[in-house]
């Protein structure tokens, strides 16, 4: 198993929130540019779907287990994917994913996928912090707009 971290001062919640949810994962991996079946919103435990690899390619995914909030997995082909997120007692969290994969194949990510990942789950933490420290947006109540 292959495994990267990142510590954030982001809450866990900010952190699960790009972890877990599709329409986020392009804000933080750039080569993921949609998906699809995968669960409304979150992902799903048992969806299965695709998701959208560089604007064009879709690959079959499976989501195979997900604790809400802390981890979700997938199987895309032969490769397995923990998404994790661990309360820090001080605050923050770490963000993890773990890729597990048959050994030929486990060697072979170590040094094409692997450093790519790394420098994912670092972008995802500073990301995550990133959304905590924005100020909240301001919506008016009436929707109305002033005319003169």
């Amino acid at each position: 198993m292959l495994t990267y971290r990142a510590v954030s001062t982001a809450a866990p919640e900010a952190a699960w929130q790009l972890l877990a949810r599709p329409d986020r994962w392009r804000e933080w991996a750039p080569h993921l540019r949609g998906a699809w079946g995968l669960g409304d919103g979150e992902v799903r435990d048992g969806a299965r779907g695709a998701v959208r690899l560089l604007g064009s390619v879709p690959v079959p995914a499976r989501v195979t287990a997900k604790e809400p909030g802390r981890a979700w997995t997938w199987q895309v082909g032969p490769l397995q994917v923990v998404h994790r997120v661990a309360p820090l007692p001080s605050g923050g969290c770490v963000i993890a994913m773990e890729l597990s994969a048959p050994a030929p194949l486990e060697a072979a990510l170590r040094v094409s996928y692997g450093p790519l990942v790394a420098v994912l789950v670092r972008r995802l933490a500073r990301i995550a912090q990133d959304d905590a420290r924005a100020p909240a947006a301001v919506i008016p109540a009436t929707g109305r707009t002033r005319r003169r």
